[in-house]
């Protein structure tokens, strides 16, 4: 338990937020591939407050069989908002391409960022490990 503390003072929030982008990947691509859908509805949530509320990681808990039940997903419902979009469709579809593929580009960059901080951060644990 000691030792789990301590690796996660020295990856900070990086495990997390590579967590929350794949999921935000999953979500931009589901609207990428709903572009031509009749009324289908854009959506997205805000990345940075997701990861600001999951960092203490508490969260509601039903303690009787009568309470809600909580949503135990990584982006609760609540947190998933539909995407206001700048120019109606007539069908209805709120997805616009342009702005879900800068989405995308801007979530996977950052993906990568995140990936390869917490890789050095392995390999120079690595070397401490091995007296290098």
């Amino acid at each position: 338990m000691e030792y789990e503390m301590k690796l996660d003072n020295a990856f900070g929030i990086h495990p997390k937020a590579l967590e929350l982008r794949a999921h935000r990947s999953e979500v931009l691509a589901a609207n990428l591939a709903n572009v031509d859908t009749p009324g289908f509805k854009a959506r997205d949530f805000d990345f940075k407050a997701v990861l600001k509320n999951e960092l203490p990681a508490m969260r509601m808990a039903a303690t009787r069989s009568g309470h809600i039940q909580p949503d135990n997903g990584l982006v609760t419902s609540g947190q998933t908002q539909y995407r206001v979009p700048m120019q109606p469709s007539l069908d209805g579809n709120t997805v616009d391409a342009q702005i879900e593929y800068g989405n995308f580009a801007s979530n996977a960059l950052e993906y990568q960022a995140s990936l390869r901080f917490l890789n050095s951060k392995i390999k120079g644990l690595m070397l401490a490990i091995k007296g290098q």
